[in-house]
């Protein structure tokens, strides 16, 4: 069985629409996959609809957070999409996303990029906005070669020459509001030091103190000696360990399915769910 709990569409910064998504993640031989767009859950009802047979679909959202001047993501499976307090504070963040990100097209335009707000956005083509559709303008104007280059300090990245903050949640606040909307939380990437800083292990803990279900170990962005001290730290923590693509469509190098969750993990975590129910393909459109 092959798990991949980590995947983006349109609706946010990748380059598959929803429908397309599920279709490649078929075609890759993938079992279960899930749909974790930034801050959005607007890719659910067309990727339900183009689900096929055998793939199962587990929604859910990846969350922008910051705790001690460090952002970070968590992910989110399997939560009631409506329940009033997490929507609202997804909105909160999601329209924060377009004067953040016309923001760093001033920063940029001030560095002499000749980038304009007009290509961010068809560049984004109606999705939740973020730096990766900021990032692909500057391969487009051959700035950088590869969006990853574009987050740099030279460029985007925390703390970078182009970088402007935006509202992110506290990570334990998104935890409090995800349990509350019967969902489950793995903290993405953790170590992922080549996007910015990240938080100390101390912190990981504090969070699992306040109920993190997991973390998300196997990452192109982790090393085989980080997955090794990740796993080390779930272990002494108990947390669960997942795995994942981070799948971006053409806009990253990560492939669907190049890494994947461990089907017991994938039991445990829908066994946890009580806000939705993982969605059995039927042969969609």
């Amino acid at each position: 069985m092959r798990i991949d709990l980590h995947c983006h569409s349109t609706a946010s910064d990748g380059t598959d629409t929803p429908a397309e998504l599920v279709r490649n993640a078929a075609a890759a031989g993938l079992d279960v996959v899930a749909l974790t767009d930034h801050d959005t859950t607007r890719g659910y009802a067309e990727a339900t609809a183009a689900l096929p047979e055998g793939l199962t679909l587990v929604t859910g959202a990846e969350l922008s957070c910051r705790v001690d001047g460090v952002s970070l993501h968590m992910l989110a499976y399997l939560f009631d999409p409506e329940e009033p307090a997490l929507l609202a504070e997804r909105e909160l963040v999601r329209d924060d996303r377009v004067p953040r990100a016309r923001g760093m097209v001033e920063r940029l335009q001030g560095m002499g990029v000749p980038i304009t707000w007009e290509q961010v956005a068809r560049i984004a083509a109606g999705g939740s906005v973020g730096r990766p559709h900021v990032a692909t303008a500057l391969v487009e104007l051959g700035v950088v070669p590869t969006v990853n280059d574009a987050f740099t300090q030279n460029w985007l990245a925390d703390g970078g020459r182009a970088h402007v903050e935006k509202h992110e949640t506290d990570p334990f606040e998104a935890i409090r509001l995800v349990k509350g909307a019967g969902g489950v939380t793995v903290f993405a990437h953790p170590a992922a030091g080549k996007r910015g800083r990240t938080v100390p292990e101390s912190t990981i803990a504090e969070l699992a103190a306040a109920g993190l279900d997991g973390i998300e170990v196997d990452h192109m962005d982790h090393d085989d000696e980080t997955r090794a001290r990740l796993r080390g730290l779930a272990a002494d923590l108990g947390l669960l360990v997942t795995g994942s693509s981070d799948y971006h469509g053409s806009r990253k190098t990560c492939v669907l399915g190049e890494y994947t969750t461990d089907p017991e993990v994938y039991g445990e975590i829908t066994r946890r769910a009580t806000g939705a129910f993982p969605v059995p393909g039927t042969g969609g459109a």
